[in-house]
């Protein structure tokens, strides 16, 4: 009995080899089809790959878009830092540009003022409520500032110094609402026209020029400049120039809008001057 069922393994054994080496043979062999259950198990891993791969694909693209998602967030905010960085520098470089051009035209006007003692200054105070009325500039007496000084800008004058301070001064523009508040001031032409600066038309924005005889000729454009008559500005200051001539208000006379050569509203630099006669006049004085 034993050595029956031992037989029996030794004959399954071969068996199997035998069918095992047909099996390898039959797969090395070149064939055009699949068997059905060859097909059978590649359809199958085939579908479920296909069930796993999607929801696979789509976790992955999740993922991978958050992951975008924050990149672009990150270089929205650093884009953001260098804009608001650009606006600033913008802004920087268009102050510095305005103040290059105003202090290299303050130095040309300095180098031209032969007649006059030039002193720089610069706004340091304005207030809102008396815009049109006064400036504060950081020059006082401790510079040589003094009461009644002319103060103007490269384009022409602002008006003088009410105050003066040791270290700072009070100035009254042109524009400021004080009838005592008057320039000796002419039309230049080929004969000059004298007249008065009294008031400012805050309508027009124009200086008014008063006490001009009506017979007299003037045309627009023509310039306004001091005429130092009157004992406080230099002769020949730049005040502006004719826009209108209408007669005054009891037709004896005429009064002319002058626009201001100066820019009024914006100040940031002015020069002081102070004529040199009246200065030799004060140091003979003082010499005695």
């Amino acid at each position: 009995m034993p050595q029956f069922f031992l037989n029996k393994r030794l004959i399954l054994l071969l068996v199997s080899i035998i069918f095992l080496v047909a099996l390898i043979g039959f797969s090395l062999k070149e064939r055009t089809e699949l068997t059905w259950p060859e097909q059978f198990i590649k359809d199958t891993t085939g579908f479920v790959q296909l069930i796993f791969h999607k929801p696979a694909q789509l976790v992955a693209g999740f993922f991978e878009n958050i992951q975008d998602i924050k990149n672009t967030y990150k270089e929205n905010k650093l884009l953001k830092e260098r804009l608001d960085e650009y606006v600033t520098l913008e802004a920087q470089l268009q102050t510095l540009k305005k103040e290059n051009a105003e202090l290299r035209a303050i130095l040309k006007k300095k180098e031209s003022l032969r007649d006059f003692v030039p002193i720089q200054a610069t706004v340091i105070g304005r207030n809102p409520d008396r815009w049109q009325e006064i400036i504060i500039v950081n020059k006082g007496e401790q510079n040589g500032v003094k009461k009644d000084m002319a103060v103007i800008t490269p384009e022409g004058l602002v008006g003088k110094v009410q105050h003066a301070s040791q270290f700072t001064s009070t100035v009254q523009l042109l524009s400021a609402l004080d009838q005592k508040n008057r320039i000796s001031a002419y039309v230049q032409g080929k004969e000059n026209v004298f007249g008065l600066i009294e008031g400012y038309d805050e309508k027009r924005k124009a200086l008014l020029l008063k006490e001009i005889p009506f017979d007299a000729k003037i045309e627009k454009k023509q310039l306004v400049v001091t005429s130092g008559l009157g004992g406080i500005f230099p002769k020949g200051l730049p005040i502006g120039e004719v826009m209108e001539v209408v007669p005054d208000q009891y037709g004896l006379t005429k009064m002319v809008y002058v626009k201001p050569a100066a820019n009024l509203y914006d100040i940031d630099d002015v020069i002081i001057v102070k004529r040199k006669i009246g200065e030799t006049l004060q140091e003979k004085e003082e010499a005695k």
